[in-house]
C-alpha cells in the first residue's frame, strides 16, 4: 500500500529526504567508524521539527500521522541508522509521557523535548528482565513526599546524554505486571544515579547505549500516571516503537537494495553487466518483493497508530517481518557486491551490522511470534 500524506506532511518528508541525502548519509560511515554519538545532529533535527514529529501541536510537535512518521523515520535510517536509533529512543520517552502522563508532566517535558531543550531516554530493560519486563527488580517505595527509586537498567539508548529518563519500576513487588509504575527522572540534577560507559556494540555504533544504577529520590509529581499503570503504558509505547523499528529496518533495506541495483548495472563479467544475468535478476526481484511486503505490513500498523484502535498484533507483524526481511535483503545485497561488499569501502557490511539488533530489541522476533500467536488463540 502507498499512503496519502497531507500537504504539510509531504513537505516535511521532502525536507527530511534532502537532509538525509545531503547531511546524514555523507557522515554515517564516520559516525560508525569513530563511534561518535549521533546527538551531533540534534540541533539540525530540532530545527526541522523532527524531534517532535510524534507529538501533537499542542505540545510543540508537528502532529504527523502514523504513516508519515513511519516514512520520515525510514528516510533517516536509510541515511544513518545510528541517528534513527537515537531519535526513536527519544520518541519512546516522549511517547511514555504522551500516553501515560498527566497534563502537568506533558506541559513540563514535551515542548522542551520537541525543541531540543531536553533529550529523553526510555529505561525499561534490566539485566534479568529483557523479554519479560514484568520480571523487573527495580522498585520504588514511598519516601518524604515522593519515592526512593532503586535498581539497575541496561541497554538504555541516549541515557548518557539524556535530560530526562522515563524509568519503569515496581511500586508493588508482589503484583507482577500490575505492580509496575513509571517515573520521570532528571539524571543531570538528581543524586544517586550512576550511568555506565557507552556499551561497545556490533552496529548502530553512533546510537549509544548505557547501563544505569539507581538509588535516588523522585518527587511524587514525577510519577507517570497512577501507581500500577506503568506496564500498560510501556506496552502501548512499544506498539509505537515496533513500527519505528520496522521503519528503521526497511529504510536500511531500501538503501541496500538501491546499492545492489546500482552495482549490478556497473559491474561487468565477461563483457556483460551482472544485471544481465537471470539468476541475479531473480535475487533483486526477491529483495524488492520482501521490501514491499515489509512496508505494507508496517503501513497497516501505522494507519492505526493514534486512532484509538488496538494494533498490538499489527505492530508485531510489522516488526517481525521487517526486521527479518531487511536482513535477507542486505545479505543478498552484500552477496551481489562479492568480495567488495565485505570491505568497509562499501556500506553493506555496516548495513548488516546495524540491522542485526532489530531482531532483538523492543521485543525479539520470538516475542513477536508469541504476541501474534496469543492474539490468534485468544
Amino acid at each position: 500500500m502507498t499512503p496519502t500524506f497531507r500537504d504539510d506532511e509531504a513537505m516535511i518528508i521532502d525536507q527530511i529526504a534532502r537532509f538525509a541525502e545531503k547531511t546524514l548519509a555523507p557522515q554515517a560511515a564516520r559516525i560508525d567508524e569513530e563511534g561518535q554519538f549521533a546527538t551531533i545532529h540534534l540541533d539540525a533535527l530540532a530545527e526541522m521539527g523532527i524531534l517532535g514529529m510524534n507529538l501533537p501541536e499542542e505540545y510543540g510537535g508537528v502532529g504527523l500521522s502514523g504513516p508519515a512518521l513511519y516514512r520520515a523515520v525510514e528516510l533517516i535510517a536509510g541515511a544513518c541508522g545510528s541517528t534513527a536509533s537515537m531519535l526513536t529512543a527519544h520518541f519512546l520517552a516522549t511517547d511514555s509521557l504522551l500516553l501515560g502522563g498527566d497534563e502537568a508532566l506533558k506541559k513540563r517535558y514535551l515542548p522542551a523535548a520537541a525543541e531540543r531543550r531536553m533529550l529523553g531516554a526510555f529505561a525499561l530493560t534490566e539485566p534479568e528482565a529483557g523479554s519479560n519486563p514484568a520480571d523487573m527488580r527495580s522498585h520504588a517505595v514511598a519516601e518524604d513526599g515522593g519515592y526512593r527509586l532503586k535498581g539497575s537498567k541496561c541497554f538504555i539508548s541516549n541515557a548518557g546524554a539524556a535530560d530526562f529518563l522515563v524509568v519503569y519500576a515496581k511500586t508493588d513487588r508482589s503484583a507482577g505486571a500490575r505492580g509496575v509504575s513509571a517515573f520521570v527522572v532528571e539524571p543531570k540534577t538528581t543524586e544517586g544515579i550512576e550511568i555506565g560507559p557507552n556499551e561497545k556494540t556490533m552496529g548502530l555504533r553512533g546510537g549509544h547505549v548505557f547501563s544505569l544504577s539507581l538509588d535516588c529520590h523522585v518527587p511524587a509529581e514525577n510519577l507517570l500516571g497512577a501507581e500500577g499503570t506503568g506496564f500498560r503504558t510501556a506496552m502501548k509505547v512499544l506498539d509505537n516503537g515496533r513500527i519505528e523499528v520496522a521503519a528503521q529496518a526497511t529504510g536500511i533495506a531500501e538503501a541496500a537494495l538501491e546499492a545492489a541495483v546500482a552495482y549490478a548495472k556497473e559491474r561487468k563479467v565477461g563483457g556483460h553487466a551482472i544485471a544481465d544475468f537471470q539468476g541475479l535478476q531473480w535475487m533483486l526481484a526477491d529483495m524488492a518483493t520482501d521490501l514491499a511486503a515489509a512496508r505494507a505490513l508496517a503501513y497497516q500498523a501505522a494507519e492505526k497508530r493514534g486512532t484509538g484502535q488496538r494494533y498490538s498484533r499489527e505492530s508485531a507483524f510489522a516488526k517481525l517481518y521487517a526486521s527479518e526481511a531487511a536482513w535477507r535483503i542486505a545479505d543478498r545485497a552484500l552477496q551481489i557486491h562479492g568480495g567488495y561488499g565485505y570491505t568497509c569501502d562499501f556500506p553493506l557490511e555496516r548495513y548488516l551490522r546495524d540491522l542485526r539488533i532489530f531482531r532483538i530489541y523492543e521485543g525479539s522476533s520470538e516475542i513477536q511470534r508469541t504476541i501474534i500467536a496469543r492474539d490468534l488463540l485468544s
